[in-house]
């Protein structure tokens, strides 16, 4: 507007560019770029620290069994997953255009930064050079920090959570008090939360977490099977909880 002819002319050619360029991203499929996008990341992060663990390694290869993925797309993972390893791999490549049509999907964008992170703890910790990694894709998806740490928690306690989930049967005093600081965690509420705020808690997740609300958002379909257990284990840590307050 303050640039006469000129800045009208090179207003109109930018957007133009841009309107091209989003037309473009918005021919390959949401759930294409997500998958592609899973793969390659997850083996940005395992080399991430200079060497893949067969921690990494086989949390890779679970999500495909979970997946259920059949032979040719399994080798498609594979190749993106070798593709991410790459020293040359930017994973702006992948995340922008992810991000782009992501954008008013939040719950989509969860649920890829929660996978992402279950990488990078798969081997129980994080190294630094992983966490730079996180940083980079919580930074191209527009996650703030605040954000990235809330996410981290929680999947941090809910791989605890699900570590212990044999042990509440037989736990006593202390033992009992952590695994409930663990069911605590994966809600992303402390202890001294009043039942309102555990009830809101646990509404909010189960609704991002909803496996058709996220297939049709943009995940691809072969992963309702992992959407599915992550609202498991959010009901899971909530039921406990509910039991332990005493409401319905």
């Amino acid at each position: 507007m303050s640039g006469g002819l000129f800045g009208l002319v090179f207003g109109g050619l930018i957007g133009y560019f841009v309107q091209r360029a989003f037309q473009k991203i918005k021919a390959i499929a949401p759930q294409q770029l997500f998958f592609r996008a899973t793969f390659t990341v997850m083996g940005k992060i395992a080399k991430a620290d200079g060497r893949v663990t067969e921690s990494e390694i086989g949390f890779a290869r679970e999500v495909m069994a979970r997946m259920q993925l059949n032979e040719s797309a399994k080798q498609l993972a594979i190749k993106y997953f070798s593709q991410g390893k790459e020293a040359d791999f930017d994973m702006s490549s992948v995340l922008k255009p992810l991000a782009l049509v992501l954008r008013h999907r939040l719950p989509v964008k969860l649920m890829f930064l929660e996978l992402q992170l279950q990488v990078a703890m798969a081997d129980g910790e994080m190294s630094a050079a992983e966490l730079s990694v996180i940083e980079e894709i919580c930074h191209l998806l527009a996650f703030s920090p605040i954000e990235m740490r809330a996410v981290m928690e929680r999947i941090q306690a809910a791989q605890a959570f699900a570590r212990h989930a044999g042990d509440w049967d037989h736990a006593t005093g202390r033992s009992h008090e952590s695994l409930m600081a663990e069911a605590y965690g994966v809600l992303g509420v402390s202890e001294s939360a009043s039942d309102a705020e555990v009830k809101k808690a646990w509404r909010k997740l189960m609704s991002q977490h909803h496996p058709d609300k996220l297939v049709s958002r943009g995940m691809p379909e072969a992963m309702m099977q992992l959407a599915k257990e992550r609202a498991q284990e959010i009901q899971g840590a909530y039921d406990r909880i509910r039991t332990a307050r005493g409401f319905r």
